[in-house]
């Protein structure tokens, strides 16, 4: 038998799509399709939008290395200086990590070329998901694609990307995409707002007559109803004996808008699984502990299995990893970080100087760990015990071996 496993068929032929086609035909498909800008015009949208970039911006990226089932940070590696602090393009890292995590939730994903030398990294470089197309096959288990970017070709390994709910590897989908008839709720009731305010509070309407009217008085009717709604000086209309007005539309008060508003606002916070809290100020500490869990640690997982895939070599896959310091997040309350210290020195699994460097600090070389007189320390591996106090070892079913010139007192 053949030992490679080959195709049934040969591979198809890649055709291309760009991102301006895509939104032609959604433009085409749906009328009321919300875009990407409409959606940030939408406040509640905007501020978790913001909220979770500007987070993710701020946590800072580690590199670890699987050393004999032990794990150790891997200083001074130039991925994790690219990607915390100098990318060696125009954006600083913290521009540079909230610019993708903006993509990932409003387009299809977060991209950034990278510049290889070899096997070195020297540079990252975000591009607009705008400028992103793809050349690809439509075969739907062996899936292949290429990136394009102005007509050059790239291929996958050579970008990072960033997907949200992605069923092709080349491109996610938007937050926007997938829940556009919530977000044109809320856009339009803001459209509204608006014409509103522009209008002065008039609300719109029709005009009864009891006779009919000549084309010169409708057209001057016309023009005094535009004046009155363009909210200019002029904001009065003379109606004729004859003329009546006739409401047509309710008001901002009788349509609920600022009750919808509210509403609104929360139903956005759900699509982000986001406490409305976190927006709307007021929040507690199970609020920012629910916003870490299952708002942001999904969209960090995501940061770093792309950052696996993309940017570790194929030898230290398995070996290497990238992982997100949330560490960082619970910096702003100190006294709930101190007390979190103190039990951590008094277990004896932190020293006195990790904690110093988690806090910036320079170390006073106190290279020791805590212990109370009162532990008995128990090693499962030789089954022996040693009891501080005493200054005695011994294992299960053994008495205590007395230690040179200690005594044991058995009375």
């Amino acid at each position: 038998m053949w030992p490679f496993r080959m195709r049934a068929d040969p591979e198809p032929e890649k055709t291309e799509t760009g991102a301006s086609e895509d939104a032609l035909l959604r433009t085409i498909l749906a009328a009321d399709c919300m875009t990407r800008d409409q959606a940030m015009n939408v406040p509640a949208f905007a501020a978790c939008v913001n909220k979770i970039a500007e987070t993710v911006s701020t946590i800072p990226v580690r590199l670890y290395k699987l050393v004999d089932g032990k794990l150790e940070e891997v200083k001074e590696d130039e991925r994790t200086r690219l990607l915390n602090d100098d990318t060696g393009d125009a954006l600083d890292g913290v521009q540079f990590k909230r610019a993708l995590a903006r993509d990932y939730l409003t387009g299809k994903g977060g991209y950034a070329f990278i510049n290889r030398t070899g096997t070195r990294i020297k540079s990252l470089h975000y591009v607009k998901e705008s400028e992103i197309s793809f050349m690809f096959t439509s075969d739907p288990i062996f899936k292949d694609y290429d990136i394009m970017i102005q007509g050059t070709k790239y291929k996958p390994f050579e970008f990072l990307k960033i997907l949200r709910n992605t069923e092709d590897g080349r491109s996610g989908k938007s937050v926007v995409d997938e829940n556009s008839e919530v977000l044109s709720v809320a856009f339009h009731s803001l459209m509204f707002e608006k014409t509103l305010v522009k209008t002065g509070g008039n609300k719109k309407g029709f005009i009864k007559s009891t006779k009919k009217l000549t084309n010169e008085v409708m057209s001057a009717l016309r023009k005094a109803w535009n004046r009155l709604y363009q909210n200019n000086t002029e904001n009065v209309v003379i109606l004729n004996e004859g003329l009546e007005f006739q409401e047509a539309s309710n008001t901002s008060v009788e349509m609920q808008l600022n009750e919808n508003k509210k509403t609104n606002s929360d139903e956005i916070c759900k699509l982000f699984n986001m406490p409305p809290a976190m927006i709307n100020g007021g929040s507690t500490e199970e609020d920012k502990t629910n916003f870490v869990q299952y708002c942001l640690n999904p969209i960090l997982k995501e940061f770093e299995c792309a950052l696996n895939r993309d940017l570790l070599l194929e030898s230290e896959k398995g070996s290497y990893f990238f992982a997100a310091d949330t560490s960082e997040l619970t910096k702003g309350d100190i006294e709930k970080r101190f007390r979190a210290y103190e039990t951590a020195s008094k277990n004896g699994f932190l020293q006195i100087d990790e904690i110093r460097l988690k806090e910036n600090l320079p170390p006073l070389g106190l290279d020791f760990v805590r212990l109370g007189l009162q532990d008995v320390l128990y090693d499962p591996e030789t089954k022996q015990f040693y009891m501080p106090n005493m200054n005695a070892t011994g294992g299960l079913g053994q008495e205590p071996a007395e230690k040179e010139g200690e005594t044991i007192d058995e009375n």
